[in-house]
């Protein structure tokens, strides 16, 4: 029966305080005070009454506003039951309740799927079967989470209910789909009727205060079981086997997380399980391709030539910028160009194809997992009928005709209105991202001005210290600095713009839940990719490219000098820039996602140590655990698909990023698993079929890094100049050679500049101590000082250029054709899965005709019985 504690005035009812008594009994029960009702929901409120700033009028409003809220979910048919928290008098908690007769009514109009009769027809085969003896220690443990029943389901309705495999009422519904009923009815209740529109919605009334929270509750503490024996604990057992670092090699107990968080938290979870998995393979081709260019460093001809004090010691390099930088010799740019040579090699080439067609089968592959997931969890035939968000009806204003049904409805604005909101929302995220790109220009111009500041001050400072110069160069110190620089923007404005994001959403105003998160996905993406991606794009793509030659440089805003790559290119600093970037978040969001939850709730207790936590009840631990939100796993996504980009659109330039996301994603499982299990509220289960706007995002990616990947090792590597020199330049009648080999590689690639041809703005500033030499040298392939066409660039340019083009067309339509291929061949839905979901939707259709037969059957010999009653009555004769 309910009772408001709202309106009990000062002192704690008796019959409450008995309660609290109770409690120190029955600190995880999950029932009414009768022991009967089972709790599915609880409402948090602070009562107005006990406020110390007590304001009469907003008080009034928020509790004339609750108590008609709670009055009409109690005539939708709930049973409410309230309580006063243990620790904060002010609180009242409120338990809602779904009996049997609400359960079914609103299951047939969800179009839940719930059991018809036990399923003997689903075995879950595993192609490691022959391999039991090796796959069981990865497997969870089968005696401590039992494997599911499976049934045979169908929507439910009310006037079939004999036809399900109700055994008892009070197990019939499970928890999490309990909290889904629930859910769905809080979130349609109205509370106000306020200019012929009306008002609803426990989310609303959440986001506005009159109530502190809503949720279902955990069914236990996650360290130990419940006390009641009927409890599964099901929390404790996701803990034990999913959430614990001891558990870190295990499977995902898939079936119990989708049981006990719904649908759209376990197809979460098992996809990232699936991409983890499946970058195993692509981390142990990475390391064996990282291992061959490591091994193979000692036989890189070209390295050698850089570091020999013969050839690069007495090769001088032309000033990299104006006045302050001086002449300097090749040989400095030694170590750098040994560690090029691990990530520059055929290895590498050979990853990038590998890679391209990997992602194929990720994807290809996902997909038929994906498929197998709806069968086994019953989303096959999602029958959800979405209904418009709360937020949407209380703007709905307008009166419209709708052009089906010819009926007047209600929308928040007009066609016009529409397109004024659409046009103020893509200015506003076209401005983000000219914002970001302006950040990169930062970015730019710092690497122009700090390498003069390093050029002139570094060889200074590190005087004496070879060691450490010959690591510590004016290029490597930029670059360091740069990234880091870099990455601090991107975590900036990646805040920054979160908020921004769901404030320009909120103003579109999308029609459903999905059609928001779907809009906010595709805003919150193009800003990460542009914010995340944009400086790594810069470094393979344009850096270097456009400097011109020592006598006639290329100014950035006519003032700053265009920077230049190392003489083996900018590959090694897309490496360094990729490692900062791709670790530095990493590090980051493991960092946020677990140490924030757990000092705001370390927070939150030491604030109520007048109690300990160990004598409250379930519903009052809860409520001090943190929110999750409705974006909670929108922002899991995002972290991931990020990372998908790194793994596959740079991964040409670093071999290593499937093996960093491989040991981070093992990790970050575990990381949201413990999270989820232990510091946060249980989030209300909801269905979903698949990952949503997620799958095609991820095949877009696929589709460029193909073309990435082969532009870097085109264009930022110096693959194929070497190729070409190997090939044609070192034999007749292009070189001096007479076999294939790759020496005078460097000298080929380095272009004369004579020192005389300076303009007085691009001349370095000589070092005193060095004698200025007649002429320098620098990366191009252009004609030489007194050729006719001097510093123009020479035949071998345009040869190199024909083959990096001719490179990524064969490349791209090998890879493309391929892919292509590999999508044909691979169903996204298996041949058996297939079959088993028509035998099962046949053997369902079957079992509900004969149950329908057997009842009209029953329901004819009924009639024919009585029929045959009345005319023995007719014929038998009167009695006199």
């Amino acid at each position: 029966m309910w009772r408001s504690p709202g309106s009990m005035g000062g002192a704690v009812s008796p019959k409450i305080q008995e309660q609290q008594e109770e409690f120190n009994g029955k600190l995880d029960s999950l029932f009414f005070n009768d022991g009967q009702r089972r709790i599915d929901f609880v409402l948090v409120y602070e009562d107005e009454s006990r406020k110390e700033n007590n304001k009469k009028g907003s008080n009034e409003k928020q509790r004339r506003k609750r108590r008609a809220y709670e009055s009409n979910l109690i005539c939708d048919g709930l049973h409410l039951e309230a309580t006063r928290s243990i620790l904060d008098d002010k609180l009242v908690f409120v338990k809602v309740h779904a009996p049997w007769e609400v359960l079914c009514t609103y299951a047939e109009i969800m179009h839940i799927k719930l059991p018809l009769k036990p399923n003997d027809l689903k075995t879950r085969s595993s192609a490691f079967d022959n391999f039991s003896w090796f796959t069981k220690v990865l497997q969870v443990d089968e005696s401590i989470i039992k494997p599911e029943q499976e049934f045979f389901t169908a929507p439910f309705e009310k006037n079939r209910m004999n036809d399900f495999y109700i055994q008892d009422r009070d197990t019939f519904f499970n928890p999490a789909t309990r909290s889904r009923i629930v859910y769905f009815i809080l979130s349609r209740i109205m509370y106000q009727v306020r200019d012929n529109v009306k008002k609803f919605g426990i989310n609303k009334l959440v986001s506005s205060g009159i109530y502190k929270a809503a949720f279902p509750l955990h069914d236990c503490n996650f360290s130990h079981k419940s006390e009641d024996l009927s409890c599964p604990s099901e929390r404790y057992l996701l803990y034990r086997e999913w959430a614990h670092p001891r558990s870190i090699y295990k499977k995902q107990p898939l079936d119990l997380i989708r049981k006990y968080y719904g649908e759209k938290i376990g197809i979460y979870f098992a996809w990232l399980g699936y991409y983890t998995q499946m970058l195993l393979l692509a981390a142990v081709v990475g390391v064996a391709c990282f291992l061959y260019g490591y091994f193979n460093q000692d036989n890189c001809t070209w390295s050698k030539e850089v570091c020999h004090p013969d050839i690069g010691g007495k090769i001088i390099m032309c000033p990299q910028c104006d006045q302050h930088c001086s002449f300097w010799n090749l040989n400095i740019t030694c170590e750098s160009s040994k560690k090029l040579c691990i990530f520059d090699s055929f290895g590498t080439l050979v990853f990038a194809v590998f890679m391209g067609i990997w992602v194929t089968l990720f994807l290809e592959f996902w997909k038929r997992r994906q498929a197998e997931l709806e069968y086994e969890w019953d989303t096959v035939e999602l029958q959800q009928e979405e209904q418009p968000r709360p937020e949407y009806e209380a703007q709905c204003t307008h009166v419209v005709i709708n052009e089906i049904t010819q009926e007047q409805e209600r929308v928040p604005f007009t066609t016009w209105g529409k397109c004024v909101r659409i046009t103020l929302c893509a200015s506003a995220v076209l401005f983000w991202i000219l914002l970001i790109i302006a950040s990169v220009i930062g970015i730019i111009v710092y690497r122009l001005s700090v390498f003069i500041v390093f050029s002139t001050k570094l060889p200074e400072t590190l005087n004496g210290t070879d060691s450490i110069q010959k690591y510590l160069t004016p290029q490597t110190a930029t670059s360091i600095t740069a990234s880091l620089i870099s990455f601090v923007i991107i975590m900036i404005l990646n805040i920054i713009y979160e908020k921004v994001a769901i404030m320009i959403t909120n103003f579109e105003l999308p029609r459903t839940q999905t059609d928001y998160e779907n809009s906010l996905t595709m805003k919150m993406f193009l800003f990460q990719f542009v914010n995340y991606y944009s400086s790594c794009f810069y470094i393979a793509f344009f850096k270097g490219k456009f400097v011109g030659y020592p006598g006639d440089p290329v100014y950035w805003l006519g003032k700053y000098r265009n920077e230049e790559c190392d003489p083996g290119g900018c590959l090694l600093e897309l490496t360094t820039q990729l490692t900062i970037i791709m670790g530095g978040k990493a590090i980051w969001n493991n960092i946020q996602e677990v140490l924030l939850p757990w000092v705001k709730n370390l927070i939150g207790r030491c604030r109520t140590v007048s109690r300990a936590e160990k004598i409250t009840p379930r519903w009052e631990q809860d409520y001090h655990l943190q929110l999750m939100g409705k974006l909670g796993l929108f922002y899991e996504y995002l972290e991931m698909i990020i990372q998908f980009g790194f793994v596959t659109l740079f991964v040409a330039s670093f071999p290593l990023a499937p093996l960093l996301a491989l040991v981070n994603n093992i990790l970050e499982i575990r990381v949201d698993a413990w999270k989820m299990t232990t510091q946060y509220r249980r989030m209300v289960p909801e269905k979903a079929q698949d990952i949503g706007a997620w799958q095609p995002i991820m095949q877009g990616i696929a589709i460029l890094a193909v073309v990435t990947n082969a532009m870097i090792i085109a264009f930022t590597s110096d693959m194929i100049p070497r190729l070409v020199y190997y090939w044609s330049f070192s034999v007749p009648p292009y070189g001096n050679h007479t076999h294939y080999t790759m020496e005078g590689y460097i000298n080929s690639t380095l272009s004369i500049f004579k020192v005389s041809d300076f303009k007085n703005q691009s001349k370095g500033n000589p070092d005193p101590k060095v004698v200025i030499p007649t002429t320098c040298r620098y990366r191009d392939f252009r004609n030489p000082p007194g050729h006719e066409q001097q510093y123009k660039h020479n035949i071998y340019y345009w040869h190199v250029i024909a083959a990096k083009l001719a490179f990524i067309i064969v490349m791209e339509h090998l890879i493309y054709s391929v892919k292509f291929f590999v999508s044909y061949a691979i169903p996204d839905v298996s041949k058996t899965t297939k079959s088993k979901i028509r035998r099962e939707k046949y053997l369902t259709q079957k079992l509900l005709r004969e149950n329908h037969l057997k009842d009209m059957t029953k329901n004819m010999g009924v009639i024919a019985k009585r029929m045959v009653e009345v005319v023995d009555n007719n014929l038998r004769p009167k009695s006199e």
